[in-house]
């Protein structure tokens, strides 16, 4: 799923979401037989399953509970939840309802049509952060909708925290306009010092 808004393309590269099977299942017995499983209880609670295609991966806990990281549309993590669930019935355990899926958050990638001064930007933009020495990208928070992104000075990004492709689109609307808007104030303020230079 590739989205396209002026200048900006972005590309879905992952999708975390829950999800509840509402039934008890035994995670020790589920390590046991199936062989795509990782179980350690003494540090983590949740088992972790593997699924080869499309690949991800999905932490099933006691209580039904599943967490799934790793595909790249709604529709994978539906597919991955269905395969969950058969592998769930080889240790007898039934699922009877059809689960909903909540995405609790999408990471995309992609690049917006502009070289980025950072310094600068950082300076004109409100809720940003922006330590070079520590690492190259800014980070840029918007508030609604709700979304982080890391911008590098070539132009490329990262987005995070947004939880449908509306959302997704708006903040790549917002996150354009903003940094255009920023740009032309920089523009004008740089003008101005060079008119005052020049008297």
């Amino acid at each position: 799923m590739t989205v396209a808004k002026k200048d900006t393309s972005l590309k879905i590269q992952n999708i975390v979401a829950t999800t509840s099977l509402e039934e008890v299942v035994s995670l020790t017995k589920l390590a046991r037989t199936q062989p795509n499983t990782e179980y350690n209880p003494d540090t983590f609670p949740g088992l972790v399953l593997r699924v080869k295609k499309p690949k991800s991966a999905v932490l099933v806990f006691s209580s039904g509970n599943l967490v799934c990281t790793g595909t790249k549309s709604v529709a994978q993590v539906r597919d991955v939840v269905q395969q969950v669930i058969k592998q769930l019935r080889k240790v007898n355990v039934y699922v009877k309802i059809k689960p909903k899926i909540t995405v609790q958050n999408i990471v995309a990638s992609g690049a917006i049509n502009l070289k980025l001064n950072l310094n600068t930007l950082a300076l004109e933009l409100e809720n940003t952060e922006y330590e070079p020495e520590q690492f190259p990208g800014m980070v840029y928070k918007l508030e609604d909708p709700t979304a982080t992104f890391l911008l590098f000075s070539n132009g490329k990004l990262v987005c995070t925290g947004t939880k449908n492709k509306a959302q997704l689109d708006e903040s790549i609307v917002q996150l354009n306009r903003n940094v255009r808007t920023a740009l032309k104030r920089i523009k004008e303020i740089q003008k101005k010092q060079t008119d005052e230079d020049d008297f």
